[in-house]
């Protein structure tokens, strides 16, 4: 990160003598979906609105392809039960309940529900 500091410190005239604590803090955390490149840009923007000589770099927002990236599979498993009780009004057994459209028994789904913490809203 420094080197990219010293190359726009040098680009745009400006003298950068730290970075804010908090800022590389954030940096280490993120993860960083576009790699290096990404980088390079949020320092480069970072310098050119600098006005002192601590740099504090704001991190990106965060896109909704990188935190659709990779879901955890229980979480898509969750999602997926919730939508299909929201389409039968949450309506879990007999013909065209949810347990029906999922292909399971209706005891399994209950205990799917529970473990995935889904409860009716409400209730």
């Amino acid at each position: 990160m420094w080197r990219f500091v010293e190359e726009f410190s040098k680009a745009f005239g400006k003298r950068i003598d730290a970075i804010d604590k908090d800022s590389l803090t954030a940096l280490e955390q993120y993860s960083w979906p576009g790699n290096i490149r990404e980088l390079r840009n949020v320092v480069e923007r970072a310098m050119i609105t600098a006005s002192g000589h601590r740099l504090a770099i704001p991190l990106p927002p965060a896109s909704a392809a990188a935190t659709r990236r990779s879901p955890k599979l229980v979480d898509v498993e969750k999602e997926h039960i919730r939508a299909v009780l929201e389409s039968t009004g949450w309506r879990i057994r007999g013909p065209g309940g949810t347990a029906d459209r999922l292909g399971m028994k209706p005891t399994t789904l209950e205990t799917r529900m529970a473990k995935l913490g889904l409860k009716r809203p409400g209730h």
